[in-house]
């Protein structure tokens, strides 16, 4: 079978979504399937071209197995509508004219943003072939609860867009049952909707001593560090996390990793609250992630406080599972119901600066507490093995395709105009 796939996020670029996409085709590849992802030049967050790359009109790649086509697309930094916009139109438009000149079965298109969804459906009309939209984040409504949009005209014409979309896909796969329940609750059929939940490599990520070099680098010898690796936006309420942080216990070290569109404002903001029991790094390439979780004690992963959030389940709670790193959790919802049912970590409610700070003293000072999250975390990596997710979604796509072909082929109309 072959695939084509459309994401504007893929490695080196190291967020959640560049991940799953790539474990998810590399996968794939092994099951027997032709897989080409049409992409962008890697950019995220900062909105740069990273080393060694280039913004060329296409250039042809191959990762694992896994052709990569990259296309021109206007770049800027993860910050602005209007650039923003401009950025994801430029790609799903360069996507869509890539797509037309390769042959596949199938098309699969990823959001956030749908601008490649619209690339995804456009392709499948030319193309006459099916389609699949997968589903990782409620856009636009996730974007209006960060305050990045304001709920006007062009908002609405956004949800419009997508509910047009989800109708018009094959199948709809979404990461979490919250959002499955959201999407039928609006009027698209159950029936149409796959849940294939984010999960980890348990190959790449295993429990591994603190990394000495990094402990000398960044003076952490007796400390009890608490990492946020992932991306510095605007969902994340990192400056409330920095804000706590001079109250939490003398011997507990915040470690923050990464870029984004608040990374400069929460540098501004660590330098003016003179935190000493902070360290802010740059964003680290995908093959040194493993390593700096090692350094760390407890996984904090937080969102603002937003329904629309209680919907997501943030991957890095799988990444950090695996390394058996408890999770010190500040996303109600779904993320919630997991850690508690693995008994993986401790659970604040977002924003909340008492609790925050109670459930932090007590994954820090209760030991046995402390351990018994770590058995709770190796089960839940067991259970979000990306193997196994990766193979269920491939399952959903070769059922699709397997009723494609006599779909078309009986219309005499697609028989005279033969496949692409």
């Amino acid at each position: 079978m072959k695939i084509l796939f459309l994401s504007d996020n893929f490695p080196p670029e190291v967020n959640a979504p560049a991940n799953r996409t790539y474990e998810h085709c590399a996968e794939w590849v092994k099951m027997g399937a032709e897989i080409t992802v049409v992409t962008c030049a890697p950019n995220f967050p900062q909105g740069r071209v990273y080393d060694g790359f280039k913004n060329r009109l296409f250039q042809k790649t191959e990762m694992d197995g896994i052709r990569v086509i990259r296309v021109w697309s206007y770049i800027s930094p993860n910050k602005g509508i209007a650039r923003r916009t401009l950025d994801y139109l430029s790609y799903a438009f360069m996507a869509f004219i890539a797509s037309l000149f390769i042959k596949t079965d199938l098309i699969v298109a990823t959001s956030p943003q749908f601008f490649t969804a619209v690339s995804g459906y456009l392709a499948s009309i030319f193309k006459r072939k099916k389609w699949v939209m997968e589903v990782r984040d409620l856009w636009p409504e996730s974007i209006k609860a960060v305050n990045a949009m304001k709920d006007g005209f062009y908002f609405r014409w956004l949800e419009r867009l997508e509910l047009f979309l989800y109708r018009k896909a094959q199948k709809v796969v979404v990461v979490t049952d919250a959002f499955k329940r959201n999407l039928s609750g609006r009027g698209i059929p159950a029936s149409k909707i796959e849940v294939v939940k984010n999960g980890v490599r348990l190959d790449l990520f295993q429990p591994q001593e603190a990394n000495k070099r990094l402990v000398d680098k960044y003076r952490l010898e007796g400390k009890f560090v608490v990492g946020y690796i992932g991306t510095h936006g605007m969902a994340h309420s990192l400056d409330f996390i920095l804000e706590a942080a001079k109250d939490a216990p003398a011997e507990v070290h915040f470690l923050f990793i990464g870029d984004g569109a608040e990374k400069a404002n929460l540098v501004d903001l660590h330098a003016r609250l003179k935190l000493g029991n902070v360290t802010m790094i740059d964003a680290v390439p995908k093959c040194d992630i493993t390593a700096f979780i090692s350094l760390t004690d407890v996984a904090l992963v937080p969102l603002k406080k937003a329904d629309i959030f209680r919907t997501v389940i943030p991957s890095k709670i799988f990444e950090n599972a695996a390394m058996q790193k408890p999770i010190l959790l500040g996303v109600e919802g779904e993320s919630k119901a997991i850690i508690e049912t693995y008994g993986a970590g401790a659970c604040f409610e977002p924003e909340n600066r008492t609790d925050f700070l109670e459930q932090l003293n007590k994954i820090y000072l209760d030991t046995v507490f402390y351990e018994a999250c770590q058995t709770g975390c190796i089960k839940l990596a067991e259970d979000f093995d990306r193997k196994k997710l990766a193979t269920k979604m491939y399952g959903i796509l070769t059922s699709i395709h397997s009723g494609l072909e006599y779909e078309f082929t009986k219309s005499p109309h697609f028989e005279k105009a033969g496949a692409n």
